[in-house]
Parts: structure tokens; C-alpha cells; sequence
């Protein structure tokens, strides 16, 4: 499904065959996410009247999301996406207009909201993963790879911004429950149309590059687990750090007296240095290993972090959260790389799906525990915890798997496994679904 290509560019990826098609059709589906979270919200807002309920649902709908997002994955590993990611998507866009109904008039039934949230918020399609998965089986090429994970990583940040501009443009014209409606037909149309790519064909089960001599392999025994153990810390630490950047700088432009306005520009800038950072990430061809770049990034981020506390005022905080943001994209896209490098046959989109909901749940984590110091320890003291967790998972050790790709083309041959692989659910080691 590849082709050599002589100078790795962000248009060569693009110039892949059935690239540009299984891309964008896998950003349709993933726009869902973007614009999912605020329609919910406001929708559940006016239909409920009480925002301690809205806030239940919606923790409902985000746990169920992050938290069985390995095994959603695990069915996509085993079965392929047509079988199991398309199912998915429709379930969960029948949930989400069954939610809009529901909250179509003031006064809905509680429980019904609660269930039905927790319902779709199971049944949240892996579109990242599996998207990453076939950006491995179409790229051979590590170099490549690289450029392809940074695209789709700035991509991503891009979605979840025009996300709730899209909402905010709906909800001037109509009610919110349209566009939770919009989100299911997102996530609809755009899983088929990603899952009848012939790409995404070609990373199913037993297609192609997968088949071997060899058992199918299941969770990749221990020393999956362990080559998993510093991507995933580094992505939940990441997640932290960043998620506390919100609060913090409300808690800043609080003291300040500087407005809304000021806030939406600091984060504005956390974005904008992201999506450059990712960029010149992925443009860079590195001698270093992954493993040797990550704690790097993840220290730029808590270092980049702590530094922004100490800012006298706007324009510096600007200054130094964008700062922060030029090391986000690349520590996520690298520990997206170094998990694919670590998956074993049949396991790739579940090691994608680990970092995934560590990323999730780290902000999910950070978000609360930054809530508690703001009202306990000075702004620069909690800037500062909120970076050192993300310095100090630059502490954790790399571990490589035995059978682990080298850097260069990527071998997609099965090695004779030395010991019977098992099946299962991968040992514990996102973004985003």
C-alpha cells in the first residue's frame, strides 16, 4: 500500500495511495468529537435546568468513553474496522440523537439521560487508533511515519477547535440538540466512508502485511506491557499538565482583572504552539532515537510550564504557554510512535488506544486536582506543580521489546515467536477516541 518516496514531506504522505481519501474521511468522523462535548452540555443544560446534572451526564458520557476505550479497541485489533468500528459508530450515533430527543423538551427523566450517555459514551468508535494504525500499514517508512503522526496529531488539535466554533455557530440559528444530531451524523458518515477505504481494508485482520506463519499474537506477553509503560506515562502526564493550563489561566486573568477575553487568547496560544510544534516535529529528521526524544519533549512541556507562572503579566504568560504548547504535539506524537513500535501483530490499535485514554485520563485527573491547589497555594507554585508532572515522567525508563521494529523502513514480517502468544485484553501500562 506504499510507495518509495525519494525526499519524506508532508505531501509525499498525502501522495501515499488512498492517503487523502481514508484521512479525511477519518477527520469527518473525529469532528463528532469536537463538536460532541459543548452541544451535549448546553443541550442538557436547558433540558435539565440544573447544571450539577448536566455535569453527572456528561462525566458519565466521558468516563464510559475513556476508559473502555482499550477494549473497543482490542474488538477493532481482532476483528477489523468494518466489523467491529462500523457497528460502533452506529450505535453511537443512534445514542446521541435517542440523547437529543431526550432533551428535545425541558423536564427529561434523569436516569434516562444518565444511561443513555453512559451507553454512547461506551460505544465511542477508536477512530484515532485505528487511524494511526493505518497510517503504520500504509507507511513503511519510520521517517515518514513521523510526518504522518505529526499531520494527523496538529490535525486532530485543529478539529477540536473548529469543534465548538461549528456548535457556537449552530446554537445563534437553532437549538442545541442540532448539534448533537450533526455529531452523530458525523461519526456515521465519516466511519464509512473510512471503513470502505482500501486502506483501511488492508489493516484488517489477515490482511496483507499481518498474515503470518506464526498464532495470531493477543496482548504482546509482559514485555508489551513494559515498552508501553513510558509512552502511556508520558501521554496521562502530559494530559495533566496541559488540562491544568485552563483553570490556571482563568485563575490568572481572575487575580489580574483581565476578562474572558484574555483567557481565550493564552489558550489560543497553547493551541497555535502546538500545531507548530507538531509541524517542525514531524519536518525534523532525527538522528535520536524515540524513546531518547520523549522525556525531552516531556520536560520542555513542564519546564516550558513552570517558566509561564512566573510571568508578570499578559503578554509573557502568551509567551510562555505557547512555549509549553511547541512541546505538547511533539511528546503525544512521539509516544504514539514509540507505542506502534512496541505493538506486537494484532495489537496496534490497542497500544494507540493506551496512550489515547492515558491522555484523557490524565486530563480528566489534572482538571480536578488543579481545582483543589488553586484555592490552596499561590498561582506560580501551582503553575509550577502542574509542569513538574510532566517533567518528572521525563524520568521514566524506556523499555524495549525484544521483537521491537528498529528505526528505518519498518519490518511488517513476523518474527517465529519464541514462546505461544496469548489472547486477551492488554496488561494495564488517550485525546481523544
Amino acid at each position: 500500500m506504499s510507495t518509495p518516496l525519494s525526499r519524506p514531506s508532508y505531501a509525499a504522505v498525502l501522495r501515499v495511495p488512498h492517503a487523502r481519501r481514508t484521512f479525511a474521511a477519518a477527520l469527518v468522523g473525529r469532528l463528532s468529537y469536537g463538536t460532541v462535548s459543548l452541544a451535549l452540555m448546553l443541550s442538557l443544560t436547558r433540558s435539565t435546568g440544573s447544571y450539577a446534572v448536566a455535569g453527572l451526564v456528561m462525566a458519565l458520557f466521558g468516563a464510559t468513553g475513556v476508559f473502555l476505550s482499550p477494549y473497543r479497541a482490542s474488538l477493532v485489533d481482532r476483528h477489523g474496522p468494518r466489523r467491529a468500528l462500523l457497528p460502533m459508530a452506529l450505535l453511537y450515533a443512534v445514542l446521541l440523537c435517542v440523547l437529543a430527543a431526550a432533551c428535545r423538551r425541558p423536564g427529561a427523566s434523569e436516569a434516562v439521560l444518565a444511561v443513555t450517555a453512559a451507553s454512547a459514551g461506551a460505544c465511542t468508535p477508536p477512530l484515532g487508533p485505528t487511524m494511526r494504525a493505518v497510517w503504520a500499514q500504509l507507511l513503511p517508512d519510520r521517517a515518514l511515519l513521523q510526518r504522518a503522526y505529526s499531520l494527523d496529531g496538529v490535525a486532530e488539535e485543529l478539529l477540536f477547535v473548529c469543534g465548538p466554533l461549528l456548535v457556537g455557530g449552530i446554537v445563534a440559528v437553532a437549538p442545541p440538540v442540532v448539534g448533537v444530531v450533526l455529531s452523530a451524523v458525523l461519526v456515521a458518515v465519516g466511519t464509512l466512508a473510512f471503513v470502505t477505504s482500501p486502506a483501511t481494508d488492508a489493516s484488517a485482520p489477515g490482511a496483507g502485511r499481518e498474515k503470518s506463519d506464526g498464532p495470531a499474537s493477543g496482548d504482546g506477553g509482559p514485555g508489551q506491557g513494559r515498552a508501553l509503560m513510558q509512552p502511556v506515562v508520558v501521554a496521562a502526564a502530559v494530559g495533566v499538565s496541559v488540562s491544568a493550563v485552563d483553570l490556571l489561566v482563568v485563575a490568572f486573568a481572575g487575580e489580574r482583572g483581565l476578562g474572558d477575553g484574555a483567557v481565550a487568547w493564552v489558550l489560543a496560544a497553547l493551541s497555535v504552539g502546538s500545531a507548530v510544534g507538531g509541524l517542525v516535529n514531524g519536518a525534523v529528521a532525527w538522528s535520536s532515537p524515540t524513546r531518547a526524544r520523549l522525556p525531552f519533549f516531556a520536560a520542555g512541556v513542564g519546564l516550558c510550564l513552570a517558566a509561564a507562572g512566573l510571568a508578570p503579566g499578559l503578554g509573557t504568560l502568551v509567551l510562555g504557554v505557547m512555549c509549553a504548547g511547541l512541546f505538547v504535539a511533539p511528546a503525544l506524537t512521539t509516544a504514539y510512535l514509540i507505542a506502534d513500535e512496541s505493538a506486537a501483530p494484532g495489537f496496534r490499535v490497542r497500544a494507540g488506544a493506551w496512550c489515547n485514554t492515558a491522555v484523557n485520563a490524565g486530563m480528566s485527573a489534572g482538571a480536578a486536582a488543579v481545582g483543589l491547589l488553586v484555592e490552596r497555594l499561590p498561582l506560580p507554585v501551582c503553575f509550577a506543580v502542574s509542569g513538574a508532572v510532566a517533567a518528572a515522567a521525563a524520568l521514566v525508563p524506556g523499555h524495549r521489546r525484544g521483537s521491537a521494529r528498529r528505526a528505518g523502513p519498518i519490518s511488517r514480517r513476523r518474527s517465529r515467536p519464541s514462546r505461544r502468544s496469548r489472547s486477551g485484553r492488554p496488561s494495564r501500562a488517550s485525546g481523544r477516541p
